[in-house]
């Protein structure tokens, strides 16, 4: 009696795992991109059934997280690796949404490492325009304009590209605001995630994106990748954990890296939930 009991809890929990497979199987994933190991070896792992793909120099792991889609993409590093990487996300799996994530360095001084930014808008805070200057005259990065800032009122498809601020997607964003207070080793705050193949280190010129853009941190990927999923329509979120904060002397902590993919993957699990 006792062997069969035990038999058929077992298939029970065999057929409970299959009709999770499948259910994932048929619901599209959400892409959660990542640029590098540290931003993405941590929920690779967690992951079940994986397949490992590569398109280019793009790698790709496909999965479930506690029965649900997940596809995670190492971006590499920069804004046209990120803008690469979400284009063949998009083509290859089709997903219900993407979120950018990782570290960060912190342009806010009220937020502190471990600290999370909800990207309730990202932008692209390396297109400008400069004042015209004479040879001799020297150059003041400070004194730069933002460049296309607007659309024209008579815009085309193709202008559309030329957006530098990206709306995070609103369901998104209310999922993950939803699952703050299970965040237990900071704050998670909504801000401005700024994004540019810049690694800045002058005080002044952070104040000045900080003051001027409103960012909350900076990073390398994520208006890139917004800027994408915006073209194809498809849900988009930044998240981004700080790692360092220069501006209040918050010292690296690649700790950081694994704290935000925990979070991340909640979040992913907690929209694709929803009816």
């Amino acid at each position: 009696m006792l062997k069969t009991v035990v038999k058929s809890v077992a298939l029970s929990s065999a057929l409970l795992l299959a009709v999770q497979v499948h259910a994932a199987t048929k619901q599209a994933p959400v892409v959660i991109q990542g640029a590098l190991d540290i931003e993405t070896d941590r929920m690779v792992s967690q992951l079940k059934n994986v397949k490992t793909k590569t398109y280019g120099g793009w790698q790709f792991w496909e999965g479930t997280y506690q029965g649900y889609p997940i596809v995670i993409s190492r971006t590499l590093m920069g804004m046209s690796n990120a803008a690469a990487a979400t284009t063949l996300a998009i083509e290859h799996y089709k997903p219900k949404a993407i979120i950018n994530q990782g570290t960060s360095g912190g342009h806010d001084p009220a937020l502190k490492v471990f600290d999370i930014v909800l990207g309730k808008e990202s932008e692209n805070i390396s297109a400008f325009i400069t004042p015209k200057k004479s040879l001799g005259e020297g150059s003041n990065s400070l004194t730069w304009n933002k460049s296309f800032n607007l659309l024209p009122k008579n815009n085309t498809p193709e202008e559309e590209t030329r957006h530098l601020r990206f709306q995070a997607d609103p369901k998104l964003l209310a999922v993950a605001n939803q699952l703050k207070t299970t965040y237990t080793q900071g704050q998670v705050v909504e801000g401005v995630i700024g994004s540019a193949d810049v690694w800045n280190n002058e005080l002044d010129r952070i104040q000045y994106f900080h003051q001027n853009y409103k960012t909350s941190v900076e990073e390398m990927e994520t208006a890139s990748a917004a800027q994408v999923a915006s073209l194809y329509k498809v849900p988009f979120l930044g998240i981004r954990v700080l790692s360092n904060n220069i501006t209040n002397n918050g010292n690296y902590n690649p700790n950081t890296g694994s704290a935000c993919q925990d979070y991340v993957l909640n979040v992913a699990k907690a929209y694709l939930a929803q009816k």
